[in-house]
């Protein structure tokens, strides 16, 4: 049982978890990786030649080459506009509260090649914030240079630098947390994590310099740094959610992969150490991510697709101060540990359901994660969606639709099942399943 005070103190940041973790829901709805139109208009190419269904969201290993060659390759007929427009209705049922139908957000995307070796994608994306308002904010970054191959030891080797504004969007695999759009939400999480609390995501700038070689190793490493809480409020961010103070930054990833032409597998290792402040004017944290992860695709004849993803990243913390909150001294050290497994099945590129298991878990700290003090949380998403376009027989692929069920289900939040925010006798109380959510979406793009 917390003391009085430090209950006190809980409670009032009830409000906040809430807040944030409902637009950590909302980042899933809308969040996963999409097929842009203006790629099919530059390659010629399906929009399903590039991912496992014709609207995503996990890219195939065509896919995965055309990022390497930084968004380049193109049918040569002329010169294609590298714009598209993303339009997204949603009516989003919570378990508690009112249900609404809006128009939850539009994106502007400019994506694809403007010379030979030059290309990238960006995402300018307006969300809807309340009534007949919204938010328009610079959403992912990911430009690139890319070397044309070369011979290393007579292999093939690709050289790139990407410019980006989060650790591991850039990814070619598509796996990462920020390349996936899925991270476990909690009241914490790693800083890979793009639904943590004051994530790198969209508020930092970097670059990396990749390499593949012989088609199967990759590797990459770089440095970044955040943005000015001036800059991040002029790019449409609240500066609540400041990622604080980076140096010394460096981020690294090695991967394997082998494309069997009907099957695909990937493993790969993720790193990312920096010193944090947060608040900028406190003390440095000392934080080390350290991950894996491993994908399997079976492609078959893309009648019947099958995609596994596991990604476990492990972060330590060595705090630079260790305050008392609630009368209660904060632990100068810790951890926190977060696993997602996703399944996705996709029928003759145009039916899919995917299955994701979030869990995010780490030390117990009673001074730093409210109310109870402990961070595991454990959550599921299943989603639905049918693509009728973007197909190689499809009347179109230069505009694509999809319509989409989504639940999201929480087993557990703040390590615990019921009463999560210790409500005070008398008041209503909020158990784990009160978070969940049950939305219905249609996304076109052109």
């Amino acid at each position: 049982m917390l003391p009085p005070t430090n209950r006190r103190v809980k409670r009032r940041n009830h409000t906040f978890l809430l807040g944030g973790l409902l637009a950590a829901l909302l980042l899933f709805v809308t969040g996963t990786a999409q097929a842009i139109p203006a790629y099919a208009r530059q390659t010629g190419a399906a929009c399903a030649d590039c991912h496992a269904g014709a609207y995503g969201p996990a890219l195939t290993p065509y896919g995965m080459r055309f990022k390497l060659g930084g968004y380049t390759d193109t049918d040569g007929k002329g010169t294609k506009i590298p714009l598209a427009l993303q339009l997204t209705e949603t009516h989003n049922n919570p378990a508690r509260g009112d249900s609404t139908t809006t128009l939850s957000e539009g994106d502007l995307y400019l994506a694809g090649r403007l010379t030979d070796q030059v290309g990238g994608f960006v995402k300018v994306e307006a969300d809807h914030t309340g009534h007949n308002t919204y938010n328009t904010k610079l959403s992912s970054v990911d430009l690139r240079f890319v070397a044309k191959e070369l011979k290393i030891g007579g292999k093939d080797t690709l050289f790139g630098i990407s410019v980006n504004n989060s650790p591991g969007f850039n990814d070619p695999i598509g796996a990462l947390p920020s390349a996936s759009f899925l991270g476990p939400a909690g009241v914490t999480g790693t800083l890979l994590n793009p639904s943590s609390p004051n994530s790198l995501s969209n508020r930092v700038i970097g670059a990396t310099a990749y390499a593949l070689y012989d088609d199967n190793w990759y590797g990459e490493a770089g440095t970044y740094r955040s943005l000015p809480t001036s800059q991040q409020d002029h790019l449409g961010y609240n500066i609540g959610g400041d990622p604080g103070r980076l140096s010394d930054t460096a981020y690294g990833r090695f991967a394997y992969m082998k494309d069997m032409k009907k099957q695909f597998f990937s493993a790969g290792v993720v790193g990312l150490t920096t010193k944090r402040q947060l608040p900028r004017s406190g003390p440095s944290d000392d934080i080390v991510d350290l991950g894996y992860d491993l994908t399997y695709q079976y492609l078959g004849n893309r009648d019947h697709i099958v995609q596994l993803a596991y990604v476990n990243i492990l972060e330590k913390r060595d705090y630079g101060s260790t305050p008392v909150i609630g009368g209660v001294l904060a632990r100068d050290k810790g951890i926190v540990h977060d696993q997602t497994m996703t399944v996705t099945y996709t029928f003759k590129q145009t039916y899919g359901l995917t299955f994701t298991h979030f869990k995010s878990t780490g030390s117990r700290d009673l001074a730093r994660f409210g109310p109870s003090g402990d961070p595991d949380t454990t959550t599921n998403l299943i989603s639905l969606y049918w693509a009728p376009f973007g197909k190689d027989d499809s009347y179109t692929s230069i505009a694509n639709l999809k319509l989409a069920a989504t639940w999201f289900r929480f087993s557990r939040f703040a390590g615990r099942e019921d009463d999560i925010f210790f409500a005070p006798p008398g008041t209503q109380r909020t158990d784990a399943r009160d978070l969940n959510a049950f939305s219905i979406s249609a996304s076109i793009a052109f």
